[in-house]
């Protein structure tokens, strides 16, 4: 198992440390990948490829991770940042959220 700081880990490396984690999470659940699977929804091929490659579409994957009991661990992902002062605060509240990108 990878167990390098996740900061500097590659996308395909972060890839393998979830399929990793998640086939750790099943087997201690004592899920077969077939039931797991139709306990998901998604077929067995998919979760054998997520749990081999890393390779998962984010629907399934969500799926996966709700038939676990893990989809609340998704609700922190790409939150914006918190402020670290009022001043920042405000100065957030104020500004308005771009509609497209300048670069």
């Amino acid at each position: 198992m990878l167990t390098s700081i996740p900061a500097l880990l590659t996308p395909p490396e972060t890839e393998q440390l979830l399929a990793e984690r998640f086939k750790t999470l099943r087997l201690q659940a004592g899920y077969k990948r077939i039931t797991l699977a139709a306990r998901a929804g998604v077929s067995p091929a998919s979760l054998k490829r997520f749990e081999t490659t890393g390779q998962v579409s984010l629907k399934n994957l969500l799926r996966l991770a709700h038939a676990l009991g893990r989809l609340p661990e998704f609700a922190d992902l790409f939150t914006p940042p918190e402020a670290r002062s009022l001043a920042e605060l405000r100065e957030m509240t104020r500004q308005k959220t771009p509609k497209r990108g300048k670069i």
